[in-house]
């Protein structure tokens, strides 16, 4: 019986192995364990190919090796480009060594038949886990015989402003000669093989604890496989709770909230989150009245939606800053049900930020305390907008200095046994509010309000459908303001007592 073909490590197999061994070998074994790729990862994924593209339009002339192509026609092809001294720079040039496989982002042809390699990245920049990237490309080239005069990475410039007509390439991005740090990471890379391909050879997936390393630096697809979903009141909702005392409770056979003892050490929170596990009872401060007594009317509950793109969209944007491209405001007089609703959805491409500002001012007023959740996020956005627009500068600043934060007064004040930790507006509505929740809505939190947005404005969309996803953004963003507006009602209730729920 011949032995079993020698499995081929990529660059990213590599770069999943330093990450985690038991992660590359579900990668390369059972790659059916991994979670379906959310919406969300496959933008992350749409961007960074995007920032590529745009990468290679620094080196006019350039040359693609397209993936459509077999391995072994790639790999002809970029030693037909490399003899060929009209070709400047390579794009995804595919190169093999003792089955370990690399396509380089930019190979840039120098002087004397040397090279300058070319890692991209979307960061804004360079991480130390970038370095395990080049490192393996740096290792595969040099043993194929490539001489590398440097091995670079080339990330987006956060100093960067775009003027709106058209990117200047050399300024929007950066390049790092990272030589030294590579060569270090470089010296251990055959060890490191060693060790992967070792794991390979295994007939089971390694015994690896869950850990750190299965969100940093980058969430592993098989999360869900090897952190199940924990009981109700594990200790992992214990807000901060250090890895140590984490295994201190385990240690002393602990894994539920209300088992731990009296006499061990709990911060304020994790202490008052046991008693009200263990009670099954709302706590309540005494402060809560007090504090709620400074509201004065007329209120207006705000909620803001915005994307951050890697390339700047519009004039004066820099990479990943923000887009305010929704807003919703309920607007209550008295201490009542009577309600007002106004809100606003930039519907196409242009940019929406003019007419946002002018708009939301319109509402707002000059008087009236602006509820929001975790305001810090409107407060900047509002800032960035009076950079924008100075002719708004005074009436932004009035706005700012009416901003009321339900976030930190729920955190202050109140703790739900449902709310489990959290004290997301997505956990503590249905807890406090029960008839309200955001399960089933079209849209159901801020990062597909984003890319819902950008299905409309930028999408090719049959009339209906964009009526559809227009429908369920102003749903979401109505939703997030009104929910405030419920769990100020609720907590105004006469009924809502201290040790009570």
């Amino acid at each position: 019986m011949p032995a079993p073909a020698p499995i081929r490590i990529s660059k990213s197999k590599f770069v999943a192995g330093i990450q985690c061994l038991r992660r590359l070998y579900f990668q390369v074994h059972q790659p059916e364990l991994a979670q379906e790729a959310e919406d969300e990862q496959e933008a992350r994924l749409e961007q960074g190919q995007e920032v590529g593209i745009l990468a290679q339009g620094r080196f006019p002339g350039g040359v693609l090796v397209g993936f459509e192509t077999r391995i072994d026609e790639a790999l002809a092809n970029t030693a037909s480009l490399m003899a060929d001294s009209s070709v400047p720079a390579i794009f995804e040039a595919a190169f093999q060594y003792s089955n370990v496989l690399v396509r380089v982002d930019i190979l840039q042809r120098r002087p004397g038949n040397r090279w300058r390699l070319i890692e991209v990245k979307s960061s804004v920049d360079v991480k130390p886990y970038h370095l395990f990237d080049l490192a393996i490309q740096h290792y595969v080239l040099s043993a194929c015989g490539v001489d590398v005069s440097s091995a670079c990475l080339m990330h987006l410039n956060r100093d960067y402003r775009y003027d709106g007509k058209q990117h200047a390439l050399a300024a929007l991005f950066t390049i790092r000669n990272q030589t030294g740090q590579v060569k270090k990471i470089g010296a251990d890379v055959p060890r490191l093989l060693k060790a992967q391909r070792k794991v390979l050879a295994q007939s089971a997936a390694p015994d690896i604890r869950p850990g750190p390393q299965c969100t940093d630096p980058y969430p592993c697809e098989f999360f869900g496989h090897c952190n199940p979903e924990p009981p109700e009141h594990h200790i992992s909702f214990l807000p901060r709770l250090s890895s140590k005392k984490h295994q201190a409770l385990i240690d002393l056979g602990v894994t539920i909230i209300n088992k731990i003892p009296e006499d061990f050490p709990l911060t304020e929170h994790q202490a008052r989150m046991r008693a009200v596990v263990t009670t099954g009872q709302t706590w309540i401060s005494d402060a809560l009245r007090e504090e709620l007594s400074e509201l004065k009317y007329p209120l207006f509950f705000m909620d803001f939606e915005s994307i951050y793109p890697a390339i700047p969209r519009f004039a004066g944007m820099w990479p990943y800053s923000q887009i305010p491209f929704q807003w919703s405001v309920h607007r209550q007089s008295t201490n009542s049900s009577d309600l007002e609703h106004f809100e606003f959805l930039a519907g196409d491409e242009l940019d929406p930020r003019p007419k946002f500002i002018e708009s939301l001012c319109a509402v707002l007023g000059k008087r009236g305390q602006i509820v929001v959740y975790n305001g810090s996020f409107e407060s900047q956005r509002l800032s960035e907008l009076a950079d924008r627009s100075p002719e708004y500068g005074e009436r932004i600043k009035g706005i700012r200095g009416r901003l009321w934060d339900l976030l930190p007064f729920i955190r202050r004040n109140v703790y739900h046994p449902e709310f489990r930790g959290s004290f997301s507006i997505k956990t503590v509505l249905p807890a406090l509010v029960p008839n309200m929740t955001y399960e089933g809505m079209d849209v159901a939190d801020g990062n597909e309000a984003g890319l819902t947005w950008e299905q409309i404005t930028r999408g090719k969309l049959e009339p209906a459908e964009r009526q559809r996803l227009k429908a369920g953004l102003l749903a979401y963003c109505r939703q997030d303001t009104l929910a405030m507006v419920k769990i100020l009602e609720r907590l105004r209730d006469s009924r809502m007592k201290r040790g009570h729920g």
